[in-house]
């Protein structure tokens, strides 16, 4: 599914960065796993009302964390350290029940 602009570096195009879980013993095959599962999903396939040609395309893996905790309730499986900002700046950043995307 060719289309003009398609390599282009500077077009913009709508992304998503998807997380998966894999077990791996290692980062090297948690590294194959994910590009196996994301190299699986690139078929193209006819989208919207109009039946637009779509294709994925996977460019590769952004990050690796290792969990390092049986998957549970309770389980912490990610953390990120953000810069110093003041308490309002904290309290906007969150969200009640309901307003996450669905």
């Amino acid at each position: 599914m060719e289309s003009k602009g398609n390599d282009d570096p500077d077009a913009e195009f709508t992304f998503w960065e998807n997380t998966v879980i894999v077990r791996a013993r290692d980062l090297d095959e948690a590294y194959d796993k994910v590009m196996a599962i994301a190299s699986g999903e690139t078929k193209p396939y006819r989208g919207g009302p109009d039946g637009v040609p779509v294709q994925w395309v996977c460019e590769g893996v952004t990050d690796l964390l290792p969990i390092y905790e049986p998957l549970e309730d309770g389980a912490e499986i990610m953390w990120e350290e953000h810069e110093s900002a003041g308490l309002s700046e904290m309290r906007q950043r969150v969200r009640g029940r309901g307003e996450f995307l669905r």
